[in-house]
């Protein structure tokens, strides 16, 4: 209003000869509305698209809920919607936020884009700004957020008021969804054209994965052999239609795998402890229940970190009283490989840091690898690196063009190995879900630096080798909560958890975060779960009743509880468990619920 008091007079003289003017200027604030969909989070987050929010029950300021959004190292929690407004007009946002350093603006003005924000608010406390739309902006989009790995921010009702648009009725629902050509990661989609379509959002499995100009689409990025579910929407500035009939694609089967084919179509894979004894007790090799179609021998370990170069030493008489000898150890081995079993060497473990520092390191695991799988005959690699064996640069920013020495030369060396051994040779990998499922909102040090360069670690070496890997079991076992898809914390002890973490595997994922650089899903038939054996062996059991409910929801999508998966996978390969000795000292639980299962 200060604009106008050098014509008070004027302006004064004028309304009290045109007695209208006061009327009009009713009639004009009368015509101002609230064009924020959604601004109370009354109906969770619909209107709103949140990298990592929720709608929660309280706090709140009015209504019954509010949004709950947690930044992370990488991410700053972004809430927005897009709104359609009128151009050359005036519009104040306004919302109730609670929290240290929240955000509340406007892009897309036309204009001068505008925030604002508050460094503490313990309680609840109004943002206001106001922007004026361009001279040809009919949409603005409106955000809130909070800042980098700073805690949780709440908001409510936000609220964008000024002049109202006429955006007429949103179209109608497609029709004529059918599916095209199908490989074993693609499905091709084509509809019929909805009257008064802009574009055209797609959706698998009920999540939102493309939005279209067109009336086709090929989503691609899917696992072999899986069943998945496809709608469409139309859309245009008045709205979202609602989604066609469904229709149903499974892809095809898969190639690849490094030796996987004539592994049965369900493995049960478990560690044994073969160079040391603990509270399970020794197990002989040969006492191995047939159940059992992948044995890891626990564990290869370096003469030093740095060395590369691995000795498996197996468990003394002192420490292991009932160790059978070199000769039975191996006669054990190849009766295993007769009845179709693969018996590998694993190298790592919790106390086997290996860190290929040089290309001498390299080359030296690569021999002393190759040594001990000629000694023994054994069918391939298991790599179980843990605690700081794997750890990016600063530098290493993107997975798949790794530049970190201990990244590179693994890769490398592995490489190196399936050259060497060839199509039967098998590889899995063990990793932690630190070094996977957290490269979800975490890679490396970070963008502002500061975080564990070991997060994520493992994703360049699994992409790399996708093609030559044949199981991979992370972990899901001593484990702190990770956060899934649905950008809720999961937390062991419940089939939620392995729910969670698989289907990231299965579904893929953008790393720290990044829409431009997504973690392409694995082949169901790479994938064993890592659950422990019993509460004895590590952090994270579940009983029999959660493994079937894992299993179930994975593979025929019932009995999913509250995560919602991205896919059904049928072909999921099975589970692995750490280990052997500690179900054999539960009374085999672990194998008997996988032999109910599969059979």
């Amino acid at each position: 209003m200060d604009r106008f008091r050098p014509v008070m007079a004027l302006l004064t003289a004028v309304a009290l000869a045109v007695p209208g003017i006061t009327a009009l200027s009713t009639a004009a604030h009368a015509a101002d509305v609230d064009l924020a969909r959604n601004g109370g989070f009354e109906a969770g987050l619909d209107g709103w698209t949140c990298t990592a929010g929720k709608a929660v029950s309280s706090p709140v300021r009015s209504g019954s809920s509010a949004l709950q959004a947690t930044p992370a190292g990488s991410d700053h929690a972004q809430c927005s919607q897009s709104v359609t407004v009128q151009p050359n007009s005036e519009y104040t946002l306004t919302g109730h936020v609670r929290g240290a350093y929240v955000y509340l603006g406007a892009s897309g003005t036309g204009t001068t884009d505008v925030s604002t924000w508050t460094q503490s608010a313990p309680d609840w406390q109004q943002l206001r700004t106001t922007f004026r739309t361009g001279a040809s902006t009919t949409r603005v989009t409106i955000y809130t957020h909070g800042w980098y790995g700073t805690g949780a921010y709440y908001a409510d009702d936000v609220s964008l008021v000024g002049p109202g648009a006429s955006t007429g009725q949103p179209p109608a629902a497609p029709t004529g969804l059918s599916t095209g050509t199908v490989t074993s990661s693609s499905v091709a989609l084509s509809w019929t054209a909805s009257s008064g379509a802009t574009s055209y959002a797609v959706y698998r499995d009920g999540a939102k994965v493309q939005t279209v100009s067109g009336t086709s689409a090929t989503v691609t990025g899917l696992s072999a052999s899986t069943a998945y579910s496809f709608q469409v929407s139309a859309l245009n500035d008045a709205g979202e239609s609602a989604k066609s009939a469904a229709v149903t694609a499974t892809t095809t089967t898969g190639t690849g795998g490094g030796g996987s084919g004539d592994l049965p179509a369900h493995a049960l894979v478990g560690y044994l402890h073969a160079s040391f004894a603990n509270g399970a007790g020794y197990t002989r090799l040969a006492d191995v229940p047939d159940s059992w179609d992948v044995i890891d021998l626990a564990f290869g370990e370096p003469t030093s970190i740095t060395s590369g170069d691995i000795r498996f030493t197996r468990c003394p008489v002192t420490e292991c009283p009932n160790v059978e000898s070199d000769a039975d150890f191996k006669a054990a081995i190849k009766a295993k490989q007769a009845a179709g079993k693969k018996v590998l060497i694993s190298i790592g473990g919790q106390n086997g840091q290996v860190q290929l520092t040089t290309t001498a390191a390299r080359d030296t695991f690569v021999s002393s690898v190759s040594k001990i799988i000629d000694t023994y005959g054994l069918d391939g690699l298991d790599v179980d690196f843990e605690g700081h064996s794997l750890s990016l640069n600063a530098d290493d920013t993107d997975f798949r063009n790794p530049k970190t020495p201990v990244i590179v030369n693994l890769i490398s060396a592995l490489k190196t190995l399936k050259a060497k051994y060839g199509s039967k040779f098998v590889l899995s990998m063990a990793p932690e879900t630190f070094f996977v499922q957290m490269g979800y909102q975490f890679y490396g040090t970070g963008q502002w630096g500061g975080q564990d360069p070991r997060c994520g670690a493992y994703l360049p070496v699994i992409h790399a080798l996708r093609d030559d890997l044949t199981l991979l079991h992370v972990q899901d076992y001593n484990s702190g909560p990770i956060m899934g898809l649905d950008n809720q914390y999961h937390s062991m002890g419940g089939a939620d958890f392995h729910i969670a973490m698989t289907d990231m595997l299965l579904t893929g994922f953008p790393v720290a975060g990044n829409a431009g650089n997504v973690f392409p899903p694995l082949r169901p038939e790479q994938i064993a779960i890592g659950m422990p054996a019993s509460t004895n062996a590590g952090n994270g059991h579940v009983s029999p009743a959660e493994v079937t409910k894992t299993l179930d929801c994975l593979t025929k999508r019932t009995n999913c509880g509250s995560y919602t998966t991205h896919g059904t996978w049928p072909a999921l390969r099975g589970l692995m468990t750490w280990s052997v000795n500690w179900d054999r000292f539960a009374g085999w639980e672990f194998q008997r619920t996988f032999d109910n299962y599969f059979g």
